[in-house]
């Protein structure tokens, strides 16, 4: 399979680029140095060596032409990949171990291999560029060029996407697949334009569930009252909301310090990040209430996307597309390698939830979006899905 290319180290990959480019500028200042020798004399004599250099090269008795033709072409062949090269920035929240982390790392190497090397992809993981709510709005303006992120967090800039995070709107993992690799995903990836984006492709993000750090959740009333995180998104607002909840918008890298603080009663998200952050340690009630599946999305900024070629551009798309299928390949081990970390941390484990209540209490959010004309249909085509 094409991304068997991971066996690479990325550290090595970059390490060898960098030998590659340098070597090319050792050898273009040895070609300079070669060329001044050769035409020594001209140098020291100019208007003497003149007419000499014209006649011979018009009379072809001499290699000052193809000296000269060498020069150029071997200087071109050297040059021309550096002119057009782009290094463009992908962000994303999670450490760099997490499964979009190493896709989006599987995108840079198809993409730097099949434009061969003009352009490549610098992975900045664990929000080294801001949380989410800002790299939206870095991707937006262009300072961002490649962007992972959850649908639901992105759903204020590009309401399209808030479709996609509805309560309850995927039956399951099959039903989340057949939307998002088929006509109705193309769509929505087409659709983000006119917000500043281009969507390349869709990840996977298992289902979310809410954890609490002193109380479990069983039944929608005892979720009443509880401080939840959530992220900057009104509609997981609306929806914490509707189950009685207190909504708390915190940036993602603030939830472990809140929970220990008692400034927050819980959050919601999937096994990986529940894991992979630590908040296992400090809420150790995990209800399985999976109330939305809202995938990740990879998004490119408009700006970065007019500078591409339209070559470039399908080839940033397949590779897109491709780093998807790895990262869905990773994504059940990881959900079920932390699930099992958690429990046997001494998490407690809520699998017997009244889904029918809580599906019923969430049902206003659904309602209200199938009032407008905008996203009605694509609601009804998603839920007709097969």
């Amino acid at each position: 399979m094409i991304w068997t290319d991971a066996s690479v180290p990325i550290s090595k990959f970059v390490r060898f680029r960098g030998l590659y480019e340098l070597r090319n500028r050792w050898t273009l200042a040895f070609l300079i140095s070669l060329l001044a020798w050769r035409f020594r004399s001209s140098l020291r004599d100019p208007a003497a060596r003149y007419g000499e250099l014209l006649n011979r090269h018009a009379s072809g008795t001499s290699g000052c032409r193809q000296w000269h033709a060498a020069a150029v072409a071997l200087a071109a062949v050297l040059i021309a990949p550096a002119a057009n090269a782009r290094e463009f920035r992908a962000a994303d929240i999670q450490d760099e171990n997490y499964p979009t982390v190493q896709a989006l790392r599987i995108m840079d190497q198809l993409v730097t291999r099949r434009t061969e090397k003009r352009h490549s992809i610098r992975v900045f993981h664990s929000r080294q560029l801001g949380e989410e709510s800002q790299t939206v709005e870095q991707t937006r303006v262009g300072a961002i060029d490649i962007n992972r992120i959850n649908v639901s967090a992105i759903g204020d800039a590009a309401p399209i996407l808030d479709v996609l995070a509805l309560p309850f709107l995927f039956r399951s993992a099959d039903h989340l697949y057949k939307v998002i690799d088929g006509p109705i995903g193309t769509e929505i990836l087409g659709a983000l334009e006119p917000y500043g984006f281009v969507g390349l492709a869709f990840y996977d993000s298992g289902a979310r569930s809410i954890y609490t750090a002193r109380r479990p959740v069983r039944t929608v009333d005892d979720l009443r009252g509880q401080r939840i995180r959530v992220q900057q998104s009104v509609q997981m607002s609306k929806m914490i909301r509707s189950l009685g909840g207190v909504p708390l918008t915190l940036p993602y890298g603030q939830i472990g310090t809140a929970l220990t603080a008692n400034l927050i009663d819980g959050a919601e998200n999937n096994w990986p990040s529940f894991v992979t952050s630590g908040h296992f340690k400090e809420a150790p009630f995990y209800a399985m209430t999976e109330h939305t599946m809202g995938p990740e999305i990879v998004i490119m900024s408009r700006r970065a996307w007019d500078e591409l070629t339209d070559e470039d551009r399908t080839i940033f798309r397949a590779a897109a597309r491709e780093s998807s299928r790895y990262m869905r390949e990773q994504w059940l081990s990881w959900e079920q390698r932390s699930r099992a970390q958690a429990v046997s941390a001494g998490v407690t484990v809520v699998d017997k939830i009244d889904r029918k209540a809580f599906e019923a209490a969430t049902a206003p959010l659904r309602n209200a979006m199938l009032k407008d004309s905008k996203f009605a249909p694509l609601i009804k085509r998603i839920e007709a899905e097969r």
